[in-house]
């Protein structure tokens, strides 16, 4: 696969190019092993074991939970340099919980084994993988390299859902988990090894007192204090529950709207793509636009997909075009919720600022599968689901367009 559709549009040197490529595939095979892979694995053993849906989302609750918890000493390494050792050995520990998973035959095991790989999420997925770009890159080149990172990183639903299907109709789910803990093993941790920094780049002088002045703790001390980080806080933690309801539910929700499995599949598929336009809409249209103005528009466009899922007819026309929207605007909301904190928070330290951040973005994230799970059995459906999202999403644009206000009116000199 070529680099140049990706890394060339962001006018990095060679040396950067091969950098976030490497990231870039490493993140495609993380994501989708770690992440997207679940909803279709945890359908085929729920067939086999009849385990309830609300326990299987349990594992992955328990999981993204113990995520949040290991998300700030996360952050907290890699700004101390340890970017390298913790990705490379976190995708090693991974890919060899995957293969464990393959071997399991009891719940209490499925949930031992998804606790850890919850841990390793928090390590391997695209928070460590920005505070590794903010601190080897640093400056206006982190902007463009998270940008170019979730552009390769868009293609991770769309090559391993069809992939991870498959696999499932060929060799079974048991085989299929050895696959995916192969690639953490041979592709992940390799090309982590291989790219990142050991040692964090010396500061340039300018920042040498600042950086003194403004150590881990008195950072997160002074974001406590600071009202832009409670409404950024709030605003990611609500769409980070509502895109892992989503991402999770998706697959049985467009079932109960009569899809049968091959168009539920293509339906998911031209998200990831979807997300790359996205993507490509930002550094080709809005290349000099303030994230402020970036998400501000984006976030008014969420309601909208739960309003189609829930209003317009279920047809496979209708379903990719709303999966179209949702791909373009998660896709760019990542790029906002990757650049927001140096931008509207501060420039300091961003692995513990935003660590911070994620560590209740994660909790939600860990709670919301379930709990839609919980609100599916009590109402028998998904129509209440989508109610609930909908409302969701209008939290989600409120809480960021109060951090731009605060960010415009408030606190317009908070880097000076």
């Amino acid at each position: 696969m070529s680099n140049k559709p990706f890394t060339s549009l962001m006018r990095f040197g060679p040396a950067d190019q091969r950098f976030i490529s490497a990231l870039g595939v490493a993140q495609i095979c993380s994501w989708g092993s770690l992440y997207y892979s679940f909803p279709l694995l945890a359908e085929a053993m729920s067939t086999e074991f009849g385990w309830t849906k609300t326990s299987l989302y349990g594992a992955a609750t328990l999981g993204l939970l113990l995520s949040g918890i290991a998300a700030y000493p996360v952050g907290a390494g890699i700004d101390r340099g340890y970017g390298r050792r913790i990705m490379s050995l976190s995708s090693l520990l991974a890919g060899l919980l995957l293969i464990g998973w393959s071997q399991i035959s009891s719940l209490i095991a499925f949930y031992i084994i998804f606790a850890g790989i919850g841990c390793l999420q928090a390590a391997t997925l695209y928070e460590p993988a920005f505070a590794v770009i903010a601190n080897q890159m640093g400056g206006d080149k982190a902007r463009q390299g998270i940008t170019a990172l979730t552009l390769w990183g868009g293609f991770a639903s769309t090559v391993f859902i069809p992939l991870t299907e498959w696999l499932l109709a060929q060799v079974g789910w048991r085989e299929t988990l050895m696959v995916l803990g192969t690639v953490n093993i041979v592709i992940c941790a390799s090309l982590y090894a291989a790219v990142i920094q050991p040692k964090l780049a010396p500061l340039p002088a300018s920042l040498l007192k600042k950086s003194s002045e403004l150590n881990n703790r008195q950072t997160i001390t002074w974001a406590l204090q600071n009202p832009i980080f409670w409404a950024l806080l709030l605003s990611f933690m609500v769409y980070a529950a509502v895109f892992s309801a989503f991402t999770f539910h998706l697959y049985p929700l467009l079932l109960e709207r009569g899809l049968h499995s091959a168009q539920v599949v293509t339906v998911l598929a031209v998200i990831g793509p979807a997300q790359v336009v996205g993507r490509l809409w930002v550094w080709k249209l809005a290349p000099h636009a303030s994230i402020q103005r970036i998400g501000s528009f984006v976030v008014a466009l969420f309601p909208l997909v739960f309003l189609g899922i829930a209003w317009l007819p279920p047809t496979l026309t209708v379903l990719i075009s709303i999966a179209v929207l949702y791909g373009a605007v998660n896709g760019v909301m990542t790029i906002v919720r990757g650049v927001a904190i140096p931008e509207m928070l501060t420039r300091h330290s961003y692995g513990t600022i935003n660590s911070a951040i994620i560590a209740p973005s994660l909790v939600a994230k860990a709670l919301a599968p379930v709990g839609i799970a919980m609100l599916w059995v009590r109402t028998g459906g998904y129509n209440a689901v989508l109610t609930a999202l909908f409302l969701a999403t209008l939290i989600l644009a409120v809480g960021f367009w109060i951090a731009v206000v605060l960010r415009q009116i408030v606190y317009p000199d908070i880097f000076k």
